[in-house]
């Protein structure tokens, strides 16, 4: 990885007076620091003189302590600079993102305790990031958070896009609703999802993205997650201000911090143009440079898996249905009969191997390989898996030489059932058990009760595991897609061997009654401000009952909206996720699929409304070939965009993977056409996006 130092200035200051102002290199946003006549710091925010966030509070409580770091400070000391940077990712939606912002980092003294808190600002030209840090002190040393008090101050009742403040899961539909009425849809949106229900009615999740009546677009979230809680934001829904509200731990306690140390960053993104918002790269250079020295092994993965089969209820994970017969890991599974629907066999997986190396797919990915989904699948609270046993019928030797002899890699599946310490004991032996194997990339799963002390998925000490999973997997030269994980705040830049997550309501919720139409035009403005998901996304068969009778799912979404999504859900792992047999049955629609990259030197955001629609046009890393995807909301509308992103005086073949006029993600999802026609720089396309619906296209130069 490349890095080039454009600038670098420092100013060293006294601070004089109570309040300061930065600005953003280009002065469209403005920021203001200030102490209120008791001590209590506050900022606000500006965009092209239209206030963002109105004067907001700064500050903690800590456990145990009748004296919070709220007020009584004084300033000693100010700082300001200003950087400018350019930098190449390992993977990414653009080859080089620049790093640009003008700092100021601020000096807090508590006077009677002579407590040492310094708030650190960075203003881009897309928004705000902000910090605590602890500097080493005799009188603060180590401590107990009981809060994070962080305000966002919203200057309006602005519409917003959100899910519950779950400290457990993500895995929800979004609703739309203005912040005024967030507590009286709260039980609506929880739609039986919820992991448990301690947290707010007015409580939500990060990224938050709103509107508001003026056409400013916020997004609020987080970055740099390390050694800290996932926070969450409660509202003020009579003043409009958000409050950072910390996952607690089991006890309740929200951190346990030994200075020097620091928080996350605080974002806020704003513009007047709800691309910029997508085009954003604040979350990424707020987290550190790659720590990975030798990044060559890092690739970006297209891969196909015994899985889709199972979550529709047509195969099983697990190798018997006679639970009786499992014995906590004792079993020896040779001699139980199995139940004729464990997918995960020696045979099977190479029928997925040999569709791989036909259709030029990196991997394959193989759930319920390993002896224990029985007893898991049992509710007992006393199993976890090893990493290592495979069930009777999947031969791990053989299916490595296989997929070996045919170019494919085999991905690892590793279902934790939320067993940490279980899982931090066997994680060395499963990681060189992987590479003794051939498996370079791993899929862990959390799903369930965090054990054994009832932790939540998103307190401290299980935000520390994810990370400690990252760092060891990165020493055994291992990729890692963690689901049901803390929502990314950008550490993939840091640990580009994170090359996804799930952490939100994927594919797989099609099965499980569906998701909202227009579900995948609001993850870009979301999760994915955190860095990539896999998805799941090339679903072709969206009448559950043709896979399992007993399943009546149906997936809301055209065949044409499933290849858009390659392009519009950005990731460096991506999947196509239905069986091979239904790809057979639209092998012309399936090409996309095939042709589309995953890896990309430019990124360009031609439309985009949040619930609505988004239209992407990405190029291949290394080729002059773009592709273009655009995802529909629940109202049919024309996109009419321009290709002048084309290299001028140049000729293209544009084939064009369509909604037909007739289709509709619920009654005809799977109607569409396919055309191919000549394209230059001064082209414009004009297109049908149906409900649920969208369109692809590919673009080669003709020689």
């Amino acid at each position: 990885m490349r890095l080039f130092i454009v600038s670098i200035t420092i100013i060293f200051s006294i601070f004089i007076g109570n309040s300061q102002e930065l600005k953003s290199p280009n002065g469209a946003l403005i920021m203001r620091f200030s102490l209120e006549a008791n001590g209590m710091p506050t900022y606000n925010l500006s965009y092209k003189s239209k206030p963002v966030i109105k004067s907001s509070r700064l500050g903690f409580l800590l456990k145990d302590d009748e004296k919070s770091l709220m007020n009584d400070f004084t300033i000693s000391n100010t700082e300001t600079s200003s950087f400018d940077e350019t930098w190449e990712p390992v993977w990414g939606e653009q080859k080089e993102i620049r790093n640009h912002y003008n700092e100021l980092a601020v000096t807090l003294t508590q006077n009677e305790t002579e407590r040492k808190v310094l708030v650190c600002f960075r203003l881009f030209n897309d928004g705000l990031g902000f910090r605590y840090e602890f500097p080493a002190q005799e009188n603060l040393v180590y401590f107990v958070i009981k809060e994070e008090k962080t305000q966002f101050a919203m200057t309006g009742d602005h519409t917003a896009f959100w899910i519950p403040g779950d400290y457990d899961t993500q895995e929800y539909d979004y609703t739309e609703s203005k912040l005024s009425e967030i507590r009286k849809r709260f039980d609506s949106a929880l739609t039986g999802n919820a992991s448990q229900k301690q947290f707010s009615k007015t409580g939500v999740q990060t990224a938050l993205m709103m509107k508001t009546d003026d056409g400013l677009y916020i997004n609020l979230h987080e970055a740099a997650l390390i050694d800290y809680s996932c926070m969450h934001l409660n509202l003020d829904d009579k003043n409009f201000i958000f409050e950072s509200h910390l996952t607690p731990d089991a006890i309740g306690d929200k951190g346990y911090m030994q200075a020097p140390c620091k928080t996350p960053w605080r974002t806020v993104i704003v513009s007047d143009d709800a691309r910029d918002i997508l085009a954003s790269k604040i979350t990424l250079n707020l987290n550190d440079p790659c720590v990975i020295e030798d990044t060559s092994w890092i690739k970006p993965v297209k891969y196909v898996g015994v899985w889709w089969e199972m979550i529709t209820g047509r195969s099983s994970w697990a190798y018997t249905d006679d639970l009786p017969a499992v014995q906590l890991g004792k079993t020896d599974f040779s001699k139980v009969e199995p139940n004729g629907k464990h997918a995960a066999n020696t045979a099977h997986v190479m029928e997925y191997i040999d569709f791989a190396a036909k259709h030029g797919f990196d991997g394959v990915l193989v759930e319920g390989w390993n002896e224990g989904w029985e007893d898991w699948f049992g509710k007992s609270k006393d199993y976890v898996f090893d990493f290592v046993t495979p069930y009777p019928d999947f031969d791990v030797e053989e299916i490595h030489e296989y997929a070996k002899s045919n170019g494919v890699k085999m991905i690892m599946h590793h279902e934790t059932s939320g067993s940490i310490r279980n899982y931090e004991r066997h994680i060395d032996k499963a990681y060189q058990f992987m590479k003794d194997n051939g498996y370079d990339a791993v899929k862990s799963g959390y799903v369930g009760n965090i054990l054994p002390r009832g932790e939540h998925h998103y307190s401290q000490w299980i935000v520390n595991h994810y990370q400690y999973a990252i760092a060891k997997a990165a020493d055994y030269q291992v990729m890692v897609n963690a689901h049901e994980a803390v929502r990314p705040t950008g550490i993939c830049r840091t640990y580009p061997n994170l090359i996804g997550n799930e952490s939100a309501r994927g594919t797989e919720f099609q099965a499980f009654g569906g998701s909202k139409p227009n579900h995948v035009t609001l993850l870009p403005f979301t999760r994915l401000i955190g860095g990539p998901m896999d998805y799941t996304p090339g679903i072709f068969e969206m009448e559950i009952s043709k896979l399992n009778p007993n399943n009546h799912s149906h997936v809301n979404s055209t065949i044409a909206n499933q290849l858009a999504l390659y392009v519009t859900m950005y990731s460096p792992l991506q999947m196509a996720a239905d069986l091979p047999e239904n790809y057979n049955r639209f092998l012309d629609a399936f090409q996309f699929i095939k042709d589309v990259a995953i890896d990309w030197d430019e990124g360009i955001y031609l439309e985009a409304e949040p619930g609505r629609y988004i239209t992407v046009a990405r190029k291949e890393k290394g080729a002059n070939k773009w592709f273009i995807g655009n995802v529909n909301g629940v109202d049919a509308r024309t996109s009419n965009i321009k290709l002048d992103f084309l290299e001028a005086g140049k000729k293209y073949k544009a084939t064009i993977y369509a909604d037909a006029k007739d289709a509709h993600y619920k009654t005809n999802p799977q109607a569409y056409t396919i055309k191919t026609k000549k394209v230059s720089s001064k082209s414009k396309l004009s297109q049908l996006s149906v409900p649920g619906g969208g369109y692809a296209v590919s673009i080669e130069e003709i020689k």
